[in-house]
């Protein structure tokens, strides 16, 4: 990584804990990621992303608030990308996926809570992420009730915003959410001191589609036997769409498809022995590699995640249909309330979901994974491996966190589930 010493200065960046950071990660990421074989050549520019992964982006930010522009951080596939974007903003999904963070974290939250809450909290009373130190304003949300008191925290160290998520979809709570919207534009206008008209969010919507659709493009082509992608890198990739300029994402991840689909032609009649697996439940925030990686060393590629660094991410387009404002606040009401995620009940779509996709990519065996102490999807990890069970759908659930301690038992309990395959 070059050297950005100064910016994170300027930033406030405890520099002495970073530096400990900083000296982890690559080792962590060329052992999981650069040992892999055949790799395509446009993950060139996804490996480019990780080593300046604290540098280029930062000072990219840091120009553009230079010329005024906020930063607005998030945490939740629920927040509306195309707000930020049409209010001239830049929206900054913020990784929390580290053990590195957990004990910051646990200085101000209890230590019986999710990994994830904790290390996003760690990384800002830590001041060791950048991207935290970047954010003008935190979009929190109430997905989960760890969430939702953690805000309360984290807004004594930074503006923080709530939205709050319905946790039924009912007529009422589409209109609840609807209000919501309403408010967030209020909320980014007040902030950025620009007014959201039909045509900025019209533009908007066609930025964050265009992302979506190249997204939704590198995932149908995981759908081929053998994948010609391994499930770590599309798991990069997913990962690094949430804070990377998204016009810029959008090219290079097309150019990275158009290759795929060469190989895909030059592996016709290659139908591969891999077993191929589904990971669902909880999300997998950079760098949270474990359980792929785990996975992916053994005879088994990941070809597709249900989660909220999956699917639930791009699927699904906001129509543009409409001429006023209140069209289409309804246009992206609908699309984001028909995320699946644990917060509702009921959550039927999940299971659908899952059930769809076993078909689609052609899957051998389904790995719920959940974080310890997520207590929606711990919850629903029961009817998720009944409904799978009555239909003949191999599945195995998997409780962990974001240390290594437990891999060498989770090694031995997916290498058995993939001898029962």
């Amino acid at each position: 990584m070059g050297n950005y010493k100064e910016l994170w200065t300027k930033l406030g960046v405890d520099l002495e804990k970073h530096d400990k950071l900083c000296a982890v990660l690559p080792e962590m990421y060329g052992n999981t990621y650069l040992t892999q074989e055949n790799r395509p050549q446009g993950m060139n520019y996804f490996n480019s992303v990780v080593a300046e992964i604290h540098g280029f982006r930062i000072q990219e930010l840091d120009e553009l608030k230079k010329k005024g522009t906020k930063v607005v951080g998030t945490f939740c596939v629920f927040v509306p990308d195309e707000i930020i974007l049409a209010a001239g903003a830049v929206g900054v999904g913020l990784c929390a996926g580290s053990e590195f963070w957990v004990e910051d974290g646990e200085k101000v939250l209890p230590r019986n809570m999710c990994p994830l809450i904790k290390a996003l909290m760690g990384a800002k009373v830590g001041g060791t992420c950048p991207y935290f130190q970047s954010c003008d304003m935190i979009i929190g949300e109430t997905t989960c009730d760890g969430k939702k008191k953690a805000w309360e925290v984290l807004d004594k160290y930074v503006p923080v915003h709530v939205m709050e998520i319905p946790q039924m979809k009912r007529d009422k709570d589409y209109k609840l959410w609807a209000s919501e919207i309403k408010e967030f534009i209020n909320k980014m206008e007040e902030l950025t001191g620009n007014k959201i008209t039909v045509e900025s969010l019209k533009a908007a919507m066609k930025t964050v589609s265009e992302k979506r659709k190249a997204l939704k493009r590198l995932y149908d082509l995981r759908k081929y036997k053998p994948s010609p992608i391994s499930g770590l890198d599309s798991l990069l990739i997913s990962q690094i769409a949430f804070y990377d300029d998204p016009e810029r994402f959008t090219q290079k991840l097309n150019e990275l498809c158009d290759e795929l689909e060469e190989r895909v032609k030059e592996d016709k009649g290659n139908c591969g022995t891999k077993k191929r697996i589904l990971i669902t439940g909880t999300p997998m925030a950079l760098p949270n590699w474990k359980l792929h990686s785990i996975i992916e060393s053994l005879d088994a590629e990941v070809v597709v995640e249900e989660n909220c660094t999956g699917t639930r991410y791009f699927e699904n387009q906001v129509s543009s249909e409409g001429e006023t404002m209140e069209q289409l606040i309804t246009n992206i009401s609908d699309r984001y309330l028909n995320i699946n995620c644990a917060c509702f009940t009921p959550n039927t779509g999940r299971i659908d979901d899952i059930v769809r996709y076993v078909k689609e990519y052609n899957i051998d065996g389904v790995i719920d994974a959940d974080l310890a102490f997520c207590h929606t999807y711990a919850v629903e990890s029961s009817s998720v491996e009944k409904e799978l069970k009555d239909r003949n759908i191999p599945i195995m659930h998997i409780e962990t966190d974001y240390s290594t301690e437990d891999s060498g038992q989770i090694k031995t309990r997916v290498e058995a589930f993939l001898e029962m395959l």
